[in-house]
């Protein structure tokens, strides 16, 4: 089949990184995906050899419909492209697929309100397909072959390849974060054990290069190790990585600090001590999205001190860092089984490309 997913690029990098994944996902399971986006300039660092089967087209390309139609995140079609899907109709013939991909979140109102129909003018309908985490949702994005991948990666080299050169006894942690105010404690936090901060570029660069004496701070590509402060912290500032090289990141960090939609999948699928950032909003909404997903670890729940810390780090009011919590220890050994397990059960769920594929070919049957 043809599918046009169409992608309105936000802010930051979420919108086109879930769409790029979706779409060779779906290439990967055969279909041929045309990816209609109003800005596709982070393309060029995020998958800069393309992809076969998949096509990139401007926002304002004339619309041809594909079989199957999706809006990524309610991003709302062209005129011209709601024109073409009512003219199918008006032909009598079968009309795409219309699909709504909606945002990633684990609150209870995803399994209530995936697969529904949303009638639209003209005798149209648009279904509602939810991400999430759990066997009554759409799942999460996931290749077929992600576990022999990271079964072959190899830390070190990975980490040479960059001329980055681990210390002993040095732990590494990956930073991908939007901005955040309590980035200095942070750092004050992790400087209780000897650490290695990879820094993602965004705010998290812009917030270590702001920090007093961060002139330590090294760009790649760097072939020499400087001291940075505070003591016991080292940091590096990555460039821009492609989606490959952001998951071997992710594997070769020891926690990781993730954000948003794509980066929180990612990092759950490499099964490290991870802290998520939700995206801020204004009603304090983003609260309850990070608790729900805090839920999801049950019944390997994350220890009481990491849940603070989840908190503290999305800026829930009078929640301190803990300098323990980041150090190695019994905390430390639970937050690991705890991510694996959760790892586990989301591996035993079908990936979100091969049940899209399922839903649309029952509604084309239907």
């Amino acid at each position: 089949m043809l599918w046009d997913l169409y992608c309105r690029v936000v802010d930051n990098h979420g919108d086109v990184g879930v769409c790029w994944r979706l779409a060779t996902a779906l290439a990967a399971l055969g279909q041929q995906v045309r990816l209609i986006i109003d800005d596709a300039s982070a393309l060029a660092w995020m998958a800069p050899h393309g992809q076969p089967g998949v096509t990139v087209l401007p926002w304002a390309a004339p619309p041809v419909t594909g079989d199957v139609v999706v809006e990524a995140f309610g991003c709302d079609l062209p005129t011209a492209a709601v024109e073409q899907l009512h003219k199918t109709v008006q032909r009598q013939q079968p009309a795409p697929v219309w699909i709504n991909l909606e945002h990633l979140s684990a609150e209870p109102y995803v399994e209530r309100s995936h697969g529904l129909p949303s009638p639209q003018p003209g005798g149209l309908v648009k279904w509602f397909f939810y991400p999430g985490f759990t066997a009554r949702t759409g799942g999460l994005l996931r290749e077929a072959d992600l576990l022999t991948a990271q079964s072959r990666f190899d830390r070190m080299a990975w980490l040479a390849g960059r001329h980055i050169t681990l210390l002993p006894a040095e732990r590494v942690v990956s930073l991908f974060c939007y901005d955040n105010p309590r980035l200095a404690e942070l750092i004050q936090a992790l400087a209780e054990v000897p650490t290695l901060l990879l820094v993602a570029p965004g705010p998290a660069q812009q917030r270590v290069a702001a920090l007093p004496r961060a002139r330590s701070t090294e760009a790649l590509p760097p072939r020499r190790s400087t001291a940075a402060l505070p003591k016991h912290v080292r940091t590096v500032a990555l460039p821009w990585l492609t989606q490959q090289d952001f998951d071997h990141l992710l594997w070769a960090a020891d926690i990781n600090f993730v954000r948003g939609e794509d980066s929180l999948v990612r990092g759950l699928w490499a099964g490290k001590p991870l802290v998520w950032q939700a995206y801020a909003q204004q009603d304090g909404a983003h609260h309850r999205k990070v608790q729900a997903l805090i839920e999801q670890f049950a019944p390997a729940a994350l220890p009481a001190a990491v849940q603070a810390l989840w908190r503290g780090w999305n800026g829930a009011p009078g929640v301190a860092i803990d300098l323990q919590t980041l150090a190695p220890g019994e905390v430390s050994s639970d937050w690991s089984a705890a991510a694996q397990s959760l790892r586990n059960r989301l591996l035993l769920q079908p990936d979100l490309a091969s049940q899209l594929l399922r839903f649309v070919m029952a509604k084309r049957v239907a």
